[in-house]
């Protein structure tokens, strides 16, 4: 008989990628997940016969093995297990056959080229690359995850939130993920190229994402994107300017240079998109009062001069938040009991082993102090377990005396948060990090922990020895004697352009009199704690019977910070601390209190539904409320599936004036779908707007 010839393969996307939950992914070739069945048809010259030779053949990297197993030669006639693929005959009638193909769940993720040989003939389709992804669907893969709504939040979402702002005003901001967008799926295939990983470790999710987590940030390879924090963003574009992750991996996939410039919440959106996309579980985790730099001793040090301002330290620094990414995961590589969560982070901070990546580390290392695990348990760790040691620095004859004020065990840590699962609320983690304060459990984590780490001593970091000391840390925890408390309010909102009205309350609550020395101070400061600014501060002794209050005010003048919000380019944060010394005693205290700007909203025009590939129009409206002029605005909108990233520049918008704009929107997908706003001026920086709409037939 003549030669059995393949004439054409229809890779059937419209039955295989919603089967897979790859059907969004904007790309010719077909995307499947690993472990689960799907079909090919493919069309011969002639009918099929029993004695005729056909085999698939499925490759992956440079230099395709079979002992290597990135070769696989599955042969439907013979049911042979190759590497845990598996292939059958679903139907084969006239000169057609449907071919049911499993990968392994355990198989390397990647571009595979398919080719096909009957007899001695190879057959080499067009769009022959099957991308093959992680699939949390199937129960033999190891980022298998069990509820389908987390799922659906934790893959398949494109669009999210990021929590920022302060422990004292948290406040989200949109992002788009925009993993299923044109070229960000050859992105993360590129990345994965780049990463000069083993193909067997392209298997374990572990090497993956500890490997993107080294890629999302350029500092050692040319990655996505570069990290700067110094305030000056000229010829790249403000980490304040993006509102998701889709125009930076496109201009990285297209220029294979590194886009300028990002923070650490613009890491983690990145992040978030590049394991979303290859089928890792992800999601963007903000730590509050987060410490940096602890040099693995739990400790970071604040220093305080005499009118109550913290002054910027070289070695610590606490942020008032810091973004990261949790991984869903098994642990193959770790004893039992690690699977699960575990944080990844592409900011660079610090070097592990040898290169700016962090993580995998699991949750329940951190909860359980267990940080002799790997991948950089103790850095997470003290992430969110350190304390903060407050120094007063005094001058003494001249020279600087440094007097231990307070150490505060629970400020570090607080309000871990994530977007809840299947709707637009702030989800609280921290009990998934540790332990409630004071616990015996938290004890018991506290000191396997610290028996791992270095012992902090009493010094405080930035001196040398031959500093005069006034320590109290050596004395037991003194009990207050006049019980002494300060609270900080604002008692009007912070808009810029208005003074900022802010109070100190100092509060006694044992019987005696007491004369307390009051020091307050207001500076701006931007999110990693660096302060930009001194604003002004208080100084007041008051005097106080019994179980008794009283309100100090500190007022400030929109003089006062107006000029430094116009000439720096991060947004800042208002900061107040206050230190109170109850004469004749030893009781001192402080108290610190960080807070965001509010600003006007941004309203979003739309109608609730529309229909796919039918016209509608969406408008922004935006009334500046504020009683100074906003320079040079810029308005950002961008809508997955509806309409691509759009900039309009408004110039100058001058107090009570209204600026609108309008975007023409064609949906292409449907479902529920967002559109996210971002206005950006000289003034103000980062106001935000979101809104839902649902995409009919």
């Amino acid at each position: 008989g003549t030669d059995l010839k393949v004439t054409g393969i229809d890779f059937l996307k419209s039955h295989n990628c919603p089967l897979h939950h790859t059907d969004a992914y904007d790309i010719k070739n077909l995307v499947v997940r690993r472990g689960k069945p799907f079909h090919l048809q493919l069309s011969f010259s002639r009918e099929l016969k029993a004695s005729d030779k056909l085999s698939l053949r499925f490759s992956i990297g440079e230099n395709p093995m079979k002992v290597r197993g990135t070769l696989m030669s599955l042969n439907p006639k013979r049911e042979q297990d190759l590497g845990g693929w598996l292939i059958s005959i679903v139907k084969n009638s006239g000169r057609e056959c449907v071919l049911s193909v499993t990968s392994s769940p355990s198989a390397p993720v990647g571009k595979y080229f398919l080719s096909v040989k009957t007899g001695n003939n190879i057959y080499k389709p067009e769009n022959g690359t099957v991308y093959l992804l992680f699939n949390p669907w199937c129960e033999g893969d190891v980022v298998f995850l069990a509820s389908e709504a987390q799922r659906e939040e934790y893959v398949l979402n494109d669009s999210g939130c990021i929590y920022v702002g302060s422990a004292d005003s948290i406040y989200s901001r949109p992002w788009n993920f925009g993993q299923f967008e044109e070229l960000i799926l050859d992105a993360c295939m590129y990345l994965l190229d780049k990463s000069k990983l083993k193909l067997s470790n392209r298997r374990d999710p572990v090497f993956v994402s500890r490997a993107m987590s080294a890629l999302v940030n350029a500092n050692d390879d040319n990655g996505v994107l570069l990290g700067n924090w110094s305030g000056n963003y000229k010829n790249g574009t403000s980490p304040m300017d993006w509102i998701g992750s889709v125009s930076i991996l496109q201009q990285y996939y297209k220029t294979k240079k590194p886009v300028l410039y990002g923070q650490c919440w613009v890491f983690s959106g990145v992040l978030t998109t590049v394991m979303r996309c290859l089928g890792i579980p992800s999601r963007c985790v903000s730590n509050f009062n987060s410490a940096h730099d602890t040099d693995e001793n739990l400790r970071v040090d604040v220093y305080l001069n005499e009118d109550g301002e913290k002054m910027n330290s070289s070695l610590d620094s606490v942020w008032n938040f810091h973004v990261w990414n949790d991984v869903w995961m098994k642990r193959t590589d770790m004893p039992a009991g690690f699977d699960g969560w575990q944080a990844i982070d592409a900011t660079p901070q610090e070097l592990s082993q040898g290169i700016f990546r962090c993580g995998p580390c699991p949750l329940k290392a951190v909860r359980e102090g267990d940080v002799y695990l790997p991948f950089d348990s103790k850095f997470v760790y003290a992430e969110v377990n350190a304390d903060e040691v407050y120094w007063l620095v005094k001058k003494v004859n001249g020279k600087d005396k440094y007097v231990k004020i307070a150490t505060e065990t629970q400020g570090i840590g607080i309000n871990i948060s994530t977007k809840a699962v299947g709707q637009d609320k702030r989800e609280d983690i921290t009990a998934q990090y540790k332990f409630p304060e004071g616990t015996k459990q938290e004890r018991e984590s506290m000191q396997k922990a610290s028996s791992f780490l270095r012992p902090s001593g009493i010094m405080p970091r930035s001196i040398g020895l031959a500093m005069p000391v006034d320590d109290m840390g050596s004395k037991p925890e003194v009990v207050s004697q006049s019980g002494l408390q300060i609270e900080i309010t604002n008692t009007e909102a912070l808009y810029p352009g208005n003074p900022l009205d802010l109070a100190i309350t100092v509060k006694t609550s044992n019987p005696g009199s007491w004369t307390i020395n009051l020091v307050g101070s207001c500076q701006l400061q931007s999110y990693t704690g660096k302060i930009e600014a001194n604003l002004g501060s208080v100084k007041e002794t008051i005097k106080l019977e019994g179980k008794s209050e009283k309100q100090v005010p500190l007022k400030i003048a929109a003089d006062a910070y107006m000029k430094t919000l116009a000439s720096v380019k991060d947004e800042l944060l208002i900061h107040v601390t206050a230190i109170a010394e109850v004469e004749g005693t030893d009781d001192k205290l402080t108290n610190r209190m960080t807070k965001s700007f509010d600003y006007p909203p941004i309203t979003v025009q739309m109608p609730e539904t529309a229909k796919l590939n039918q016209e509608f129009s969406c408008a922004f409206i935006f009334k500046n409320k504020l009683n100074v002029p906003l320079e040079n605005c810029k308005l950002l909108v961008e809508g997955l599936g509806i309409f691509k990233m759009t900039t309009f520049d408004q110039g100058d918008l001058m107090p009570g004036r209204i600026m609108k704009s309008e975007v023409i929107c064609t949906p292409v997908r449907l479902g529920e779908k967002k559109i996210v706003a971002k206005l950006t001026s000289t003034q103000v920086k980062g106001i935000s707007a979101e809104k839902a709409i649902t995409i009919t037939k």
